[in-house]
């Protein structure tokens, strides 16, 4: 069994120290396998910000956490147009990690990050060929039973946003991204980017997206809300590749708690989802 926490969108420069505080609180309670953060440390890219961040995560690894951590779109400066198109990510590469696309193995899971964020759009991703060829590359090579994760800012699927549920832009070279993901046997897709939990088959999304869950996560820290979703994050406990269970921390003011807890089964080529236990939405703290 592994034991992951998926943490997404802390915009350091936009976000509550108190929040930060419980992140660190919960986790070192909890004790995740691994800790996964899905983009957007900070919220305009500044240096002060990216130093709040590197420190909050050498933190964690001072804790004992193994991290695996990929850039979201505002950790590229919006309105510093030099630095944003001739080094785009190079403080993130100075104060996070130099490594845009990590990569992470053990007993129980594969897991491949892939920086998803450009400097040609303001909020949309997108791979590129190279990455793509990475994904199959990396994967190929992975034991049949490991589970295989794939981690990036931006969801590759269309995703179901606002309260009127209408439709996000799929990250750009979705075709191929989807192809490649089906090909590669990838189990789980982690994401953030909408702040807004959620979780399905890919296969409800896109007719040949292969045996992939999708699991989006909301903000974790940030101060802006998107549709009175409270900040939260994923823990997620996989027992092999085909029974996977998505608990919900969410902040109820004063810290962390478990809340939705759902189990996943792959049988007959699709993802079964069973309840465990429902709880009152809390209140969104802004």
């Amino acid at each position: 069994m592994a034991r992951i926490a998926h943490l997404s969108d802390i915009h350091f420069g936009a976000n509550d120290p108190a929040m930060v505080a419980g992140t660190e609180a919960w986790l070192a309670e909890a004790r995740p396998d691994l800790v996964i953060v899905s983009g957007d440390l900070t919220q305009r890219a500044r240096v002060a910000q990216f130093r709040a961040a590197s420190a909050w995560l050498a933190r964690l690894r001072d804790a004992g956490h193994r991290l695996l951590v990929v850039p979201g779109n505002h950790d590229i400066p919006l309105y510093d147009v030099a630095r944003r198109f001739l080094s785009p990510l190079k403080r993130y590469r100075r104060y996070i990690d130099d490594q845009l696309c990590p990569w992470f193995e053990d007993d129980d899971v594969a897991v491949l990050g892939l920086n998803t964020a450009r400097s040609l759009t303001f909020k949309d991703g997108r791979l590129n060929s190279d990455q793509i060829a990475m994904l199959r590359d990396r994967f190929a090579r992975v034991p049949a039973h490991k589970t295989r994760i794939l981690v990036t800012h931006h969801p590759l699927f269309a995703m179901p946003i606002g309260k009127g549920n209408e439709l996000s832009e799929a990250v750009g070279s979705h075709d191929a991204a989807v192809e490649a993901v089906c090909e590669a046997g990838v189990r789980i897709a982690l994401a953030g980017h909408f702040h807004r939990t959620y979780a399905e088959s890919a296969r409800k999304m896109v007719e040949k997206a292969g045996g992939a869950l999708v699991i989006q996560a909301g903000t974790t820290t940030s101060t802006r809300l998107r549709n009175d979703e409270p900040q939260s994050f994923n823990w997620i406990h996989t027992t092999g590749s085909d029974d996977i269970e998505l608990q919900v921390v969410v902040w109820n003011g004063t810290g962390f708690e478990r809340g939705n807890h759902v189990r996943y089964c792959f049988t007959d080529q699709d993802w079964v989802r069973h309840e465990l236990n429902q709880v009152p939405k809390p209140r969104a703290v802004a």
